[in-house]
Formats: structure tokens, C-alpha cells, sequence
């Protein structure tokens, strides 16, 4: 299994980046031979990788990092890099490999605090491996002194760093940072091709697969999440039951209620297994193993993880708001899509009368107004606005179509 198996129809992206592993390879080989390294590489020191949600652009930058620290003796005689079953691949594509560097964003930015040390990492050789590779997973949320920060290791690199840096579109980017990458757009994968990797891979009834993989339009992660996850599943089928359910003022207010309420219960699931994980840690790498007293000049360091895992909670609510808002367009893009008598597949084929009642009852010009207004609800969540207060707003224009 390589590690590019993966990469669900983006089979350019991945000649690209096979191409650049051969020849990082060659170049660290010829390093550490002591001979000239090759004139001309497809190999550079920073790369983004942009592309619609569920395209996979993390999946995509973590099998590169893989293959820059393949150590599969097969590429002596002539194999690829990026077996997928070596230590190199392997540590790397879990995300425990000591020169694979993962930053994430906790809260809705990266803060340049989150940056600090990493940006310090990134100036040394590699300890065990063969790169030493940092991977942004939402470069998107650097703030203005995260990112000048990174544009300053960029333009300065080592010698054996990598900075792989990923984002929805170039234009979420600096354009200083994104004028040193070398740009790999990633497309949206068919859905049948979404469908036969949750076969393939995850062991999936091939009609769940086609039900998940249609649902979430060619999304890899929520796919494989509503296709394993009964949770997921009840949260879509709660989500598709709203058009239905906003018809008077108290249905608007109370189907916004249990929206936010399932969003933050969602997030709470998420979180207290990572949080209670984490502090167990630090406590214990403070000394304070065992419930004994804490020892003293700790308090600090503690207020800044519950601090930090507070941010993660608070972003973990909107992530989960903002899927059940995109499930809720998808509703009214089947029902325009009724409407206009369009050819294109319906995603939610499962609640087809649902569709077709709502098609009837409504004019296409009301159905984009809904649309628009769900959209409205997600930009004033992104402004940080009251998430009840947001959706309750939400409800009530499309009440109102």
C-alpha cells in the first residue's frame, strides 16, 4: 500500500508529488554520498495545497511528508519513495514522526504563540529523519503576526526543511507566503470514487457507502464519518427535518435551540477525551502524578492548557455548526435543483418526498432567499456573533422565505 492510496481522484497532484519525492531522494542521497546532487529537482522547500473542502488537502501533505522520509531499502534498487509500510511512512502518516512538525489551529486563528516554537524547529537538521517537514494544516487562520512569521522561515529556509502548508484557496493565503510555494490545486473527487474507498478501505456495505458518498457530495472525511458514526447519521437526519419544521415562530426558535444544544453536545464528545488526555500529561510531566498537589510555579501552565482547550472547544462548536449549515443548503440545492428541473444528481436522495413537498410548496426565487439566508448565519458566525442568536436569525428567514 503506498501512501498516495489516499489521494481519491487526484491522480495529477500525485504524479507531481511522486515526482518531487524521487528527486528529494536523489538529492539527500547524493548529500550524504558526498556527491554533486542533480541539476535539475521538481523538489522545493515549500509547498501549498489548496482545494475544496473534503479534496483531501491534509491527506495529500502528510502522504508527501511520508514519502520524503521513506527509508524502504527497496529505493536502493530503484523503488519509489512512499512504500507506506516502513518506520518513515509509517510515523509520519500517524503523526508521531520526530521531524514530521503538525500544526493546527486550537481556536479560530493560529496564534503567533502556536508558531513560536515550531518556526525555531524548523531552522534545525532533521534528528532521525531525511527532511525536516512542518505541515499547516489551516494555514487559512494565520493571523498577521503567525504569518509574517512563517513568510520570514519560508524566505529563509534550512537547507533540509519543508514547509507544506495547506488552505481552501490561495487567495486565504499571504500573498508574500503563496509567492514561494509551489501550488497543487486538488479537485473535488467523484462521488463513486468516494464510494468505493469506504468500501475498499474501510470495509463498508456498498449501498451505505453510495448513500454517504452522494450525501456529502465527494467529502472524504464527513463520508467515512456518516457512514461509521450512528451519531453523525442522527445529527443529518435532525438537520434535514428542519425545512419542515420552521413553520410558526416557536418552531423557528426552538429548532434553532436544539441546533446549537447538538452542536455543543457534539463538541463536548469531541473534546473531553483530548482534554482529559492532555492535562493527565502535563500533570504528569509537571510532577504532580497520582492527584498529589501540584508543584508550586505550575499554576501557569496549567491556566494556559485550560485556556488553549477552551479556544479548541469553542472552534469545535462552530466546525460542527458550520457542517450542519452546509447540510441544510444541500437540502434547498436539491429543492432548486426540483424546481428548475436540473438534471444534476439530488444528494439527499434518502428524504426524496421531503424534497419534492418542499419543491411544491415554494417558488425557486423563495428557495434562493433560504439559501442566502444560511449563508448569512455562517458569515456571522465567522464575526464571532452569538451562535443561538445567529441561527435563531437564521430560522426565522426561512420561515419567511
Amino acid at each position: 500500500m503506498a501512501v498516495w492510496d489516499d489521494l481519491v481522484g487526484q491522480e495529477r497532484v500525485v504524479a507531481e508529488l511522486d515526482a518531487a519525492a524521487r528527486d528529494a531522494d536523489a538529492l539527500v542521497t547524493a548529500v550524504r554520498a558526498g556527491t554533486p546532487p542533480p541539476e535539475a529537482s521538481k523538489m522545493t522547500h515549500a509547498w501549498m495545497f489548496t482545494g475544496p473542502p473534503g479534496a483531501g488537502r491534509v491527506t495529500a501533505a502528510r502522504a508527501f511528508a511520508a514519502a520524503l522520509q521513506c527509508v524502504s531499502p527497496d529505493r536502493a534498487l530503484g523503488g519509489a519513495p512512499g512504500c507506506g509500510f516502513c518506520d518513515g511512512c509509517h510515523t509520519a502518516l500517524l503523526g508521531t514522526h520526530a521531524d514530521v512538525t503538525t500544526v493546527a489551529a486550537v481556536g479560530t486563528q493560529i496564534l503567533a504563540e502556536d508558531m513560536r516554537d515550531t518556526v525555531r524547529k524548523s531552522y534545525t537538521s532533521p534528528a532521525t529523519g531525511r527532511w525536516q517537514v512542518i505541515l499547516v494544516e489551516d494555514a487559512e487562520r494565520l493571523n498577521e503576526k503567525s504569518a509574517n512569521a512563517v513568510l520570514k522561515a519560508v524566505e529563509e529556509p534550512a537547507p533540509r526543511t519543508v514547509w507544506l502548508l495547506c488552505a481552501p484557496s490561495v487567495e486565504d493565503a499571504l500573498p508574500t507566503i503563496r509567492s514561494r510555494c509551489r501550488l497543487l490545486t486538488l479537485s473535488t473527487p467523484a462521488v463513486d470514487a468516494v464510494a468505493d474507498m469506504l468500501v475498499r478501505r474501510d470495509g463498508i456495505e456498498p449501498a451505505v457507502a453510495a448513500t454517504a458518498a452522494r450525501a456529502t457530495q465527494g467529502h472524504i472525511d464527513r463520508a467515512r464519518r456518516l457512514a461509521t458514526d450512528p451519531r453523525a447519521r442522527e445529527r443529518r437526519a435532525a438537520v434535514l427535518k428542519m425545512p419542515l419544521r420552521v413553520e410558526d415562530v416557536g418552531g423557528c426558535l426552538k429548532a434553532a435551540q436544539e441546533l446549537v444544544d447538538a452542536a455543543a453536545e457534539d463538541s463536548k464528545q469531541l473534546a473531553e477525551e483530548v482534554d482529559t488526555k492532555e492535562t493527565e500529561e502535563l500533570k504528569a510531566a509537571l510532577g504532580g502524578q497520582g492527584g498529589s498537589r501540584m508543584p508550586r510555579g505550575t499554576a501557569g501552565v496549567m491556566k494556559d492548557l485550560e485556556d488553549k482547550q477552551k479556544r479548541r472547544r469553542t472552534r469545535s462548536q462552530r466546525d460542527s455548526l458550520d457542517l450542519a449549515l452546509t447540510e441544510l443548503t444541500g437540502v434547498y440545492r436539491d429543492v432548486l435543483a426540483l424546481q428548475l428541473g436540473s438534471r444534476v444528481a439530488l444528494a439527499n436522495t434518502d428524504v426524496q418526498d421531503t424534497l419534492e413537498r418542499l419543491a411544491r410548496g415554494t417558488s425557486p426565487e423563495s428557495t434562493l432567499r433560504r439559501i442566502e439566508a444560511i449563508g448569512a448565519c455562517r458569515t456571522a458566525l465567522d464575526r464571532n456573533v452569538a451562535p443561538l442568536l445567529a441561527v435563531e436569525a437564521m430560522t426565522m428567514a426561512l420561515r419567511a422565505g
